[in-house]
């Protein structure tokens, strides 16, 4: 296949058309009443990636199940709370879910290729481009990636916490035309689509439509993600030049050919720098700096790196490479960034010029202390 077009998509109806879709598939579509896996259901999602990878389109699938697959193989009787029997879960699981993608997309001609991912595959530099590489040669060898975040590891500390953002931030790793979550709603309506009056909201072109829309109900009991995560997802995607449809899995087929199904997401922003989202977005601060308003102006106005001499405080325990928070003296987080030197360094640099500390420590010490190139910003100071 050709090298995926960059144009954006203006209309649904364009999806048709798409050279490269994500699409993200919850635990609640994947499984029956009991939370078990329900091969019928999964076997119905992949006659449809089937038929688009047949007609020439490219296919990364997000799926979750992994958990929910395992609670029958582990003798569960409901989905997990604690995070042990989960990862446990998630190892019995996932498996078992993989090998019926296996055999279901086989039956269709076509291979698929397993990959499993933790936040810090999104903010280590070498992580993410490792990530990158394989799924854009999975895809040049027809392959259909199956992607998970890696629940048998997976920690509070690095969860993703569910697979909605997860598919949102492998759209623009892949460099997708589009991203369709497929849950057990047909879209965002004005208020939970169990409430009487309540309506599908066919199209959102931007934040300001989503004002006074009611989206607190609770989730499925067999996946992680409510209405909430998932407006999230969209907000990074759309963000980013990526506009998503949310819709049932019963509606995969027609949304996929840019019927007027769920709920279609506008871009609203441009494509930006892959890792600077993963930052932006994926990456689990390990601590925090504190700048003076100084800092704070040359940061956020002048977008420069951020040096030694304008930080009053660090806190927090992080390696060399790690991402951090970076806020001015009134508290308010203003950017993000990877950090170039180990906690315990810092103090001993603060005050000083690079030019000082070169002199004074050697050479090795006159480097930024987050560097612009890794450094996004999260909140503009009025």
């Amino acid at each position: 296949m050709p090298p995926v077009s960059a144009a954006a998509l203006f209309d649904r109806r364009q999806l048709l058309d798409a050279p490269r879709v994500v699409v993200k598939v919850g635990s609640s579509s994947l499984t029956d009443e009991s939370g078990r896996l329900d091969p019928a259901r999964l076997d119905s999602l992949v006659k449809v990636l089937a038929a688009r990878r047949a007609a020439g389109g490219q296919v990364v699938l997000v799926s979750s199940g992994a958990i929910a697959a395992g609670i029958e193989p582990l003798g569960l009787s409901t989905r997990p709370r604690d995070l042990a029997t989960q990862q446990a879960a998630a190892s019995a699981g996932q498996g078992l879910l993989v090998a019926h993608y296996t055999r279901s997309f086989w039956e269709h001609g076509l291979r698929v290729g397993q990959v499993l991912l933790t936040a810090d595959d999104t903010v280590r530099r070498t992580h993410y481009r490792n990530a990158q590489r394989a799924l854009t040669r999975l895809l040049e060898l027809g392959v259909v990636p199956v992607i998970n975040e890696n629940d048998a590891v997976a920690t509070d500390e690095i969860r993703f916490g569910d697979n909605d953002r997860l598919a949102a931030l492998v759209s623009h790793l892949v460099h997708a035309d589009a991203l369709v979550l497929l849950t057990d709603v047909n879209g965002l309506h004005t208020g939970p689509p169990s409430r009487p009056g309540s309506v599908r909201i066919p199209e959102v072109r931007g934040p300001r439509d989503l004002d006074g829309i009611d989206v607190t109900a609770r989730g499925s009991a067999i996946g992680t993600g409510g209405m909430v995560t998932k407006l999230e997802s969209v907000a990074i995607a759309t963000a980013s030049g990526i506009p998503v449809v949310l819709t049932s899995a019963e509606n995969a087929a027609a949304a996929l050919a840019g019927e007027d199904v769920g709920t279609w997401f506008a871009a609203t922003g441009r494509r930006a720098s892959t890792r600077l989202l993963w930052l932006a977005h994926a990456a689990r601060t390990r601590g925090r700096l504190v700048l003076d308003e100084g800092a704070v102006r040359a940061v956020v106005d002048r977008r420069t790196s951020l040096l030694p001499a304008g930080v009053t405080r660090v806190e927090g325990d992080f390696e060399a490479g790690d991402p951090v928070e970076l806020c001015g003296p009134d508290g308010v987080v203003v950017a993000r960034g990877l950090v170039a030197y180990a906690s315990e360094e810092v103090p001993g640099l603060l005050g000083h010029t690079t030019s000082e500390l070169r002199a004074d420590l050697g050479p090795e010490y006159g480097r930024e202390l987050v560097h612009r190139d890794d450094l996004v910003l999260v909140r503009r100071r009025r």
